[in-house]
């Protein structure tokens, strides 16, 4: 669930704040009532996984094919 709070707030509270991000709460900083920043527990599975996809899409970029493999139909995709 995301709380609202001002940027002002959330300086003055910044270790309450954290506290509440540690136990899964998520803010939404706000600058004069509008939305500047959002404030949300960080998963370290999911940091993982996305830096392991932007290496393999970066390594993949750089790569040749093996060898040209020419054009194919769909019933020839998808055969046995």
């Amino acid at each position: 669930m995301r709380k609202a709070v001002s940027a002002a707030e959330a300086n003055r509270h910044f270790s309450a704040v954290l506290r509440d991000v540690r136990g899964g709460q998520s803010y939404v900083i706000t600058s004069h009532g509008r939305p500047v920043a959002k404030l949300v527990p960080f998963d370290a599975e999911r940091d993982a996984r996305e830096t392991a996809r932007a290496k393999l899409f970066k390594r993949l970029k750089t790569q040749r094919a093996a060898r040209p493999i020419g054009r194919w139909t769909r019933d020839e995709l998808y055969e046995d």
